[in-house]
C-alpha cells in the first residue's frame, strides 16, 4: 500500500511557516518504504522548489563521514583507535605539548581529548588547507586534560580528517569520496561548490531586522573545516546514509565495527544532544527507545539525521533559514517520531525562578571564539551567546548570524542543570560546572560545549 504524505507534507508547510524557514526537505524510512516531502524554495531570491534531491550544507552531520572513514582505516589495520594522534600526524603541536603528545584517535572521536571547540582561520581552499589548519592549532584553547570530560570539539574532527589524509595519502575530500560515498552510490554527496553548483542546492537564510529571511553570503565553511562540518548532502542520501548505518554493508564496513559506533563511549550530562557519545553518534534514549544521530548547521542552514535502530526507522530534516531552523528541525523529528512509532519526546518541566538560587550564575563565560553572557531580571535568566566581535572584525568571509537572547530556566533533580524556554534553541539543555573543591560556579555546557566562565564574571 502506497504511503500517504499528506499529513507530513501540511506539517512541513505549517511548521516551515510558523518557524520562517523559506525551504525544507524531509526524508522518513519507515517500515522498509523512504517517503520524501520537499517544501518551499531554494533561495527567496532565485526561488527554485525544495525536493529529496535537493542539496543543503549538511554542518556537523559530516561527523559522521568523517569518523565512519576514519573506522573503515581502523578496520583494515592502517588505525589504531588507543594510538597517539602524532602516530599519523608528526607534526601536530598544541597550546600544551603532553596533550599534544597523549591524546588519542578515540578521543577526538568522542570528543574527550581536552580540545576547545573549533579556530577561526581561513587556510585557502588547496589541497594544503587541512595541513595549514593543524598548523595552526597552537592557537587553540584546550579546556581540560584529556579524558576529563566530553566536550564537543570542531577542531579535534578537522584533526581526524588530517589523520585520514595522512594514513591514505590522499585529500580529505578524495578519501572520503572512495572509501564511502563511491561505494555507498552517495551521488548527492559532494564538498565543493564546483560539484554543488551543477545541481539545485539550497542557500542558508538569516532573518533581518524585520524577521524577513534574507540570503546568507556565506554559503558553506571554509575548505580546512571540511572534515568537521563541510559535506553537502540531501535528504535521499541521507536516508541510504542512514540505511548503512542501521542495517550494514560488510564490503564498506565490518558489522562489528559499525555497530562500535553505537554503542556508548562516555556518558553525556543534561545535554538535549544526548544521553552519551558512541564513536561520534550522539545517543539518546527517548520516551524508553534508543537512538542515534547527529545534527548540523551552518550559515543559516540546518540539518539533522536521527535512526531507531529497533524499529528500523530514519528521519532526515534539512533547513534553509535561521533563526526558525533549529526549532523546525526539532518539530519535524518529534511529530514523525510521535506519528509513526508513538514516541514521544517531551521538555522536563523547568523550576519557578528563584533569584537567590541564580545569583551565582550570573556573569560572562567564553569559548575561544564565542561568548556567553547569563543575566538575569525580575522575571527569569537569560543568556545570549555571540561569535567574538573581534573574530567577525578579522574574518574575509560572512560568519553565521548571532542569535537573539535565550530566556533559560533551572531543572528540578540536578541543581545546575537547565532548559532553554523560548527562542530559537527552544527545549536546549545544557548545566553549569563548578569547583568540585570549592563549589564556585567555573563554566557553562551549551548544545555539548564548555564555556570557561572569565575570571572578571563573578
Amino acid at each position: 500500500m502506497a504511503y500517504d504524505a499528506t499529513a507530513l507534507q501540511e506539517f512541513v508547510r505549517a511548521a516551515a511557516e510558523e518557524h520562517g524557514v523559506p525551504g525544507a526537505a524531509v526524508g522518513v524510512l519507515v517500515g522498509g518504504r523512504e517517503v520524501f516531502v520537499g517544501h518551499g524554495v531554494t533561495s527567496v531570491e532565485n526561488p527554485l522548489p525544495v525536493d529529496g534531491r535537493t542539496l543543503f550544507v549538511i554542518g556537523s552531520v559530516t561527523k559522521s563521514f568523517t569518523a565512519t572513514a576514519l573506522l573503515r582505516l581502523v578496520a583494515d589495520g592502517l588505525v589504531d583507535l588507543d594510538a597517539p594522534v602524532r602516530r599519523y600526524v608528526p607534526e601536530l603541536c598544541l597550546a600544551d605539548e603532553r596533550t599534544a603528545a597523549t591524546i588519542t584517535v578515540r578521543r577526538l572521536l568522542n570528543h574527550t581529548a581536552g580540545l576547545g571547540v573549533r579556530l577561526i582561520v581561513e587556510t585557502g581552499d588547496g589541497d594544503d588547507a587541512l595541513a595549514g589548519y593543524v598548523a595552526r592549532l597552537p592557537e587553540l584553547e584546550l579546556i581540560g586534560r584529556p579524558g576529563d570530560r566530553a566536550s564537543y570539539s570542531q577542531a579535534g574532527y578537522n584533526l581526524l580528517g588530517r589523520v585520514i589524509e595522512q594514513v591514505t595519502g590522499r585529500s580529505y575530500e578524495r578519501a572520503v569520496a572512495e572509501l564511502l560515498l563511491g561505494p555507498l552510490e552517495l551521488s548527492g554527496t559532494v564538498f565543493t561548490a564546483e560539484d554543488a553548483l551543477t545541481r539545485r542546492f539550497a542557500v542558508g537564510h538569516n532573518a533581518d531586522a524585520d524577521g524577513v529571511p534574507v540570503v546568507a553570503r556565506q554559503w558553506k565553511d571554509t575548505r580546512g573545516n571540511n572534515p568537521g562540518g563541510g559535506a553537502v548532502s540531501c535528504a535521499a542520501d541521507l536516508l541510504r546514509w542512514a540505511r548503512f548505518h542501521l542495517d550494514g554493508d560488510a564490503a564498506v564496513l565490518p558489522d562489528d565495527t559499525r555497530q562500535s559506533m553505537q554503542r556508548q563511549t562516555v556518558a553525556l550530562r543534561g545535554s538535549t544532544l544526548g544521553d552519551a557519545f558512541g564513536l561520534c553518534w550522539f545517543l539518546r534514549e527517548i520516551d524508553g527507545v534508543a537512538t542515534f544521530g547527529h545534527g548540523g548547521s551552518a550559515n543559516g542552514q540546518f540539518a539533522e539525521l536521527l535512526m531507531v535502530p529497533e524499529h528500523g526507522f530514519a528521519v532526515a530534516v534539512l533547513a534553509n533559514g535561521g533563526p526558525g531552523g533549529v526549532a523546525f528541525n526539532r518539530a519535524v523529528l518529534r511529530w514523525t517520531l510521535e506519528h509513526h512509532l508513538g514516541v514521544v519526546d517531551r521538555d522536563p518541566e523547568p523550576l519557578p525562578y528563584d533569584p537567590a538560587r541564580a545569583a551565582d550564575l550570573l556573569g560572562d563565560y567564553d569559548t575561544d571564539s564565542m561568548t556567553l553572557a547569563v543575566r538575569a531580571d525580575d522575571t527569569g535568566l537569560e543568556l545570549e551567546v555571540l561569535i567574538k566581535p573581534e573574530l567577525r572584525a578579522a574574518s574575509a568571509k560572512e560568519l553565521p548570524a548571532d542569535y537573539p537572547p535565550f530566556p533559560f530556566a533551572l531543572l528540578p533533580g540536578r541543581d545546575d542543570d537547565y532548559l532553554i524556554t523560548a527562542g530559537a534553541f527552544q527545549g536546549q539543555r545544557g548545566f553549569f560546572t563548578r569547583d568540585p573543591a570549592t563549589g564556585a560556579v567555573t563554566g557553562i555546557d551549551l548544545a555539548g560545549r564548555l564555556f570557561l566562565r572569565r575570571p572578571h564574571g563573578n
